[in-house]
């Protein structure tokens, strides 16, 4: 299962733009087209998540990895 998820993360990386701790604002400008689509990766608090969620938008959290100190 732990090989699967580091696979899940290693593609998710690879084909995403990693935008920090603007994941909400930048997900909210692709969901309303004020900017290109394209995977993003960040970090939301569960607040902007629910918020998000709300809005119709699909978040899904990443599998914190044995390595990343979980």
């Amino acid at each position: 299962m732990i090989n699967m998820m580091r696979e899940f993360r290693k593609h998710v990386d690879a084909t995403s733009e990693d935008v920090g701790k603007d994941f909400a604002e930048e997900a909210r400008k692709i969901h309303y087209k004020e900017t290109e689509e394209r995977g993003i990766r960040g970090q939301a608090t569960r607040e902007e998540a629910i918020e998000l969620i709300e809005e119709g938008i699909a978040v899904h959290p990443l599998p914190v990895l044995p390595e990343e100190g979980n």
